[in-house]
């Protein structure tokens, strides 16, 4: 499957925009790529909170009967 690209235009707050551009220029990134990665990565993290959710669904709560199981949100924040 082929992933185009589109685009998206949006007004922000000046003050918003520098703290972007500062950010991005420690990471040595341009704003735009700054801010797409942060997407993704939160994009990703809420899909792998839901993924951990779904499987202590699958496997049973925290707490069952089996003490030596490790859960597999330990350590998630």
């Amino acid at each position: 499957m082929a992933m185009g690209t589109s685009v998206l235009s949006l007004r922000i707050d000046h003050d918003l925009l520098e703290r972007l551009r500062h950010h991005a220029a420690k990471r040595g990134t341009s704003v735009q790529d700054y801010v797409v990665r942060t997407l993704v990565r939160d994009d990703f993290d809420q899909r792998f909170q839901a993924a951990v959710e779904e499987t202590e669904r699958f496997y049973g709560s925290p707490g069952s009967e089996d003490g030596d199981q490790v859960r597999p949100s330990a350590g998630i924040r």
